[in-house]
């Protein structure tokens, strides 16, 4: 069975000091979970991480990490996918080359009436759901078969798209509004996305494929928490 919860999240709130770049929900519990999901600010994951002394937090906080001992973290297929995406974010922020145009995250978000569904599908084959409602599931079975040929098939079906695509240069945009869904690549060399009204983008011939696997994926998550 699959390591998960399905439930109203009752994590830290905005740690103080801190500014959430976004706050989709009226629960800041949600915002910091929705917020850590893109690993685009470093503190965030600082302050909520279990192990600061350990690997390859040690490295990647570090005051000074020099880049082949990010490189190394960036490529250990072994380490927490997030801080994978955190080690290539900091060599880019120095100058450094990252792993090449490796896709370690799709994000998946969908404004609806009731508020933001979200889908995050991470190379290490964790994942997270939020749902409109404001419940989550987590998903730290990473040997579990069926959901990893789900992510595997999410993960071909994304890289199609970012082969056709570029980098986005400027900040995280707000989430999507009501009505308008956005499908988010998390890469090495950087995020990539593609956004459009829910029916223009999941139509879309590029970006529909990945968007039916990711639905796939939700729905057995979903699924899997609610029998448990």
């Amino acid at each position: 069975m699959g390591l998960f919860n399905f439930f109203k999240k009752n994590a830290s709130p905005q740690p103080e000091g801190i500014m959430l770049p976004d706050r989709p929900y009226a629960d800041e519990s949600l915002n910091l979970l929705y917020n850590l999901l893109f690993c685009d600010v470093p503190e965030l994951f600082r302050l909520n991480t279990g192990t600061p002394e350990s690997y390859p937090v040690t490295i990647i906080f570090a005051e000074q990490s020099g880049a082949e001992d990010l490189k190394n973290v960036a490529n250990d297929p072994a380490v927490d996918s997030r801080y994978r995406i955190l080690a290539c974010n900091r060599l880019r922020l120095q100058g450094s080359a990252a792993p090449n145009k490796a896709l370690l995250g799709v994000i998946v978000e969908v404004g609806l009436d009731q508020g933001l569904d979200v889908l995050a599908s991470f190379a290490d084959g964790t994942a997270r759901y939020i749902n409109q409602s404001g419940k989550m599931v987590i998903w730290e079975a990473k040997g579990d078969q069926a959901a990893n040929a789900l992510r595997q098939d999410l993960f071909d079906k994304s890289r199609v798209v970012i082969e056709q695509i570029g980098p986005w240069e400027q900040p995280r945009r707000p989430h999507p509004a009501a009505g308008t869904a956005r499908i988010t690549f998390l890469v090495s060399d950087g995020l990539y996305f593609g956004e459009a009204p829910i029916n223009t983008l999941f139509g879309d011939p590029l970006a529909a494929p990945a968007l039916d696997c990711a639905t796939r994926l939700m729905q057995f998550l979903a699924t899997r928490a609610s029998a448990q």
